[in-house]
């Protein structure tokens, strides 16, 4: 597998997982005091839509790649969309020092991972 192949895999699943991450933040928010929020509706929608599509998009780089199990195409893109809740809700920067570099650990392996079992 060429070098570009699974950073720009990473990439995507980065992108896709941050971008979905972004609608689960906004999530809780659309029905607020029991009212619809539109706004808060539309961002998460956004998110999700930019995300799977962007999901999607990566599907054709890891099937070339030899990436073919739901479990290695999906295990990079929810790390990603765990943390990117974390840091978009603001709360990654109050864990302990300790939390944020095995949360960044987390990731790094997982793209191990990704490389390594990808043939």
């Amino acid at each position: 597998m060429k070098f570009g192949t699974p950073l720009m895999i990473f990439a995507l699943l980065v992108l896709s997982g941050f971008a979905d991450s972004l609608g689960f933040v906004y999530a809780p928010k659309i029905w607020q005091n029991g009212v619809l929020s539109w706004p808060n509706l539309g961002k998460s929608a956004l998110g999700w839509c930019i995300g799977m599509s962007l999901y999607i998009v990566s599907l054709k780089p890891m099937s070339t790649a030899g990436v073919t199990s739901a479990e290695m195409q999906t295990t990079v893109w929810f790390a990603v969309t765990i943390i990117g809740v974390v840091i978009f809700s603001g709360r990654f920067f109050t864990w302990p020092r300790l939390e944020q570099i095995v949360a960044i650990l987390v990731m790094i392996a997982l793209g191990w991972l990704l490389v390594r079992t990808s043939h």
